[in-house]
């Protein structure tokens, strides 16, 4: 047993020690903030009982989309640049359609 956690405590340092840089950092805050977004709308919809899309969603759409798209930018990966980038072009358009809807939702101010 003790040579097994010595095995693992080795790959972890290997892994997440020697050859962790910064990119890899990124990596990970990107994919906690996207995956975030799939928690923060499931937690929406238990409370609602129903399927609910709230704002923050797309909020972590975006952080963790441009977050990704920088990462691999970095790692020159196309596949991974074309669908990030383009998936940011549907969160900024859903944040867009809902600040519209909640400025015509605004009272008219008074005219004088």
């Amino acid at each position: 047993m003790a040579d097994l956690f010595n095995q693992l405590l080795s790959w972890f340092h290997t892994v997440f020690v020697e050859s962790f840089d910064g990119w890899v950092a990124l990596g990970f805050v990107a994919q906690i903030c996207f995956t975030m977004r799939f928690v923060v709308q499931w937690i929406a919809s238990e409370r609602a009982k129903r399927s609910v899309m709230p704002i923050a969603f797309w909020f972590f759409s975006l952080a963790g989309g441009s977050l990704l798209l920088i990462y691999a930018i970095q790692r020159k990966d196309p596949v991974f640049i074309a669908g990030q980038g383009l998936g940011l072009i549907v969160y900024v358009r859903n944040l867009w359609l809902i600040a519209n809807e909640h400025r015509a939702a605004l009272p008219e101010p008074d005219a004088k």
